[in-house]
């Protein structure tokens, strides 16, 4: 398979595939295709898989697009503003996305639902609490808010995020949900009551416009239900 992301703030990822060759994708996410790319809806992997895949805000059902009697075409396009990345998995490569994330990948990637170790991750996280693990083998590409900025976290070392900022982390990061010291921050300082801390080693990636921002931003000049 062989690919090129085209766009600046409305990407799109084409795919050349060869004769066989399959890419998975969540519904609705095919833009345009050849006429020999031939689509299949399973759970890929069976109901447990596609409960997992539910939970981490994907849908139960997958399609599955194979490229029958010669090579193929295929391409996927953004659903928000923002960046396409591209993720090659293989052993020791595997990454936590933000729940939403997975745009699509190669049929020998595995996409499953990854749940904080702490509770106070999970009962206060928001939208980091249920993210998505990626691994098996192949490429996959996923899409993010906004521009994408990277770190490499040392071991022990750590960044701050506000909800909803992280994209993607490596699977040796940590991380975990701390509340805002002081009470006037917490209630005066407008940027909630828990921030997201990341811990090394490994790479982070962190988007500058969550979906969530931007819904809160506008909300104030939508008009209310009477």
């Amino acid at each position: 398979m062989q690919y090129q992301i085209k766009g600046d703030t409305l990407p799109v990822v084409i795919c050349q595939l060869e004769a066989g060759e399959t890419m998975i994708t969540e519904r609705g996410s095919m833009s345009w295709m050849s006429p020999n790319m031939k689509m299949e809806t399973s759970t890929n992997g069976g109901v447990g898989k596609a409960f997992g895949r539910m939970f981490a805000g994907e849908a139960m059902f997958q399609n599955r697009y194979t490229a029958q009697g010669g090579h193929g075409m295929i391409a996927f396009a953004s659903s928000f503003p923002g960046s396409i990345r591209a993720f090659e998995i293989g052993p020791g490569k595997e990454y936590i996305f933000q729940k939403k994330a997975f745009l699509a990948g190669e049929a020998g990637v595995n996409l499953s639902v990854h749940f904080h170790k702490k509770v106070a991750s999970g009962l206060f996280g928001g939208e980091g609490f249920i993210l998505q693990k990626v691994a098996g083998m192949g490429t996959v590409f996923a899409e993010f808010d906004g521009h994408v900025i990277e770190y490499d976290l040392q071991p022990g070392q750590q960044i701050i995020v506000d909800s909803g900022y992280l994209a993607a982390m490596d699977s040796t990061c940590q991380m975990d949900i701390q509340t805002v010291p002081g009470l006037k921050n917490m209630v005066f300082g407008g940027e909630g009551l828990f921030n997201t801390v990341i811990t090394g080693p490994g790479h982070v990636w962190l988007q500058t416009m969550p979906i969530s921002a931007v819904a809160g931003a506008l909300r104030p000049y939508f008009p209310t239900a009477n």
